[in-house]
């Protein structure tokens, strides 16, 4: 394949890859630095379980500390809470007494979040401890905080669970690369069922590693399975529809969409609702995003909250084989051009 830099002079291409790259840098810190430094709670969906004027008097107290920071759902009951915890409506509740407060909260939709709860009911607990003798029943309350969804013993912070995020977003778009580019499957239908092999193999061994191996994906060992292969396949059949429509840079794009927006904007590491407005949105609309909400709804919440991720990921896959296909038959022939890119043929 020409290369565009050669029909410039030596200092030229020296003075375009020292401005380019640098950038390049630039920007990839930025994607991934900007969000994490302005991690907050942002409409953080949480519960609110007790008297009418205790209930008042918490969301007053927590809406005048972070305004916008939470959007509460109130509860007629503990029990009710809790069921719409695990159903990944909320992420945790305050349940209030005139004896005490108590955190409810889900250690697996988010760790980050549930020590924002904890904290919280942590300064309440404070505060209250601070009353004068005789302004509640009880002078100080004790908090009590439970863990209705918490993460594997083998896993208690999550670490195994989001780290993942990276490797598999850059080995998907490689299995892209080396279908589409390096192996050069065609037609399309042979680069379809390529993608789909790989996809489910490199998913099954992911799975176990994760699991059997780490212990960080307990339950739903199908769904689990088959959530790393629909994020795979996403990401790689997006890839490689880009590279079949406008050819190597498509590849450009691709890694630029998934790896330096996808992940940092995914909130796997955090929450969405803790990520800057908008970032929080975009970030679920890329398959990392949609990728790691959807495990760990198949992994910790029975596939409660799955709906939206799964129509994400599905989305993603069909424009991408429907990219393969229009790049291996569209007159301009991009796919073509890239068959004759001077790349050793196998065997």
């Amino acid at each position: 394949m020409k290369n565009p830099l050669a029909a410039h002079p030596p200092w030229r291409q020296l003075l375009i890859v020292s401005i380019v790259l640098p950038l390049v840098i630039v920007l990839a810190v930025l994607a991934f630095a900007w969000p994490t430094a302005r991690i907050r709670p942002r409409e953080v969906p949480v519960g609110v379980v007790g008297p009418t004027a205790g209930s008042e008097q918490l969301i007053e107290r927590l809406s005048s500390a972070d305004p916008g920071g939470f959007d509460f759902h109130l509860y007629a009951d503990r029990s009710t809470a809790r069921r719409a915890i695990a159903n990944r409506e909320i992420y945790g509740a305050f349940v209030v007494t005139a004896r005490r407060i108590s955190v409810l909260e889900a250690s697996a939709a988010s760790p980050a979040v549930a020590q924002v709860l904890t904290t919280i009911g942590q300064q309440v607990d404070a505060q209250a401890s601070r009353h004068p003798a005789g302004s509640t029943p009880s002078g100080a309350i004790p908090l009590t905080v439970d863990d209705v969804v918490p993460l594997s013993r083998d896993d208690p912070k999550g670490l195994v669970f989001s780290s993942a995020l990276l490797p598999l977003t850059i080995c998907s778009i490689l299995v892209a690369i080396a279908i589409a580019v390096m192996v050069r499957f065609r037609p399309a239908w042979r680069q379809l069922v390529a993608l789909s092999v790989l996809s489910v193999v490199a998913a099954l061994g992911s799975y176990l590693i994760a699991q059997p191996f780490l212990g960080a994906l307990p339950h739903q060992a199908l769904g689990n399975w088959g959530s790393l292969a629909l994020t795979i396949l996403s990401i790689s059949a997006a890839t490689a529809g880009l590279i079949a429509l406008i050819g190597p840079p498509g590849l450009a794009l691709a890694a630029a969409l998934m790896v330096f927006v996808g992940n940092p904007f995914s909130g796997a590491t955090s929450a969405p609702e803790l990520l800057p407005n908008g970032v929080d949105r975009v970030g679920q609309l890329l398959p990392p995003g949609a990728g790691v909400n959807l495990l760990r709804s198949s992994a910790y919440f029975h596939g409660h909250g799955a709906a939206g991720h799964l129509c994400v990921l599905i989305t993603w896959t069909l424009l991408g084989c429907a990219a393969i296909v229009i790049g291996h038959h569209r007159p301009i022939h991009f796919a073509a051009h890239l068959a004759r890119v001077d790349v050793p043929a196998p065997g």
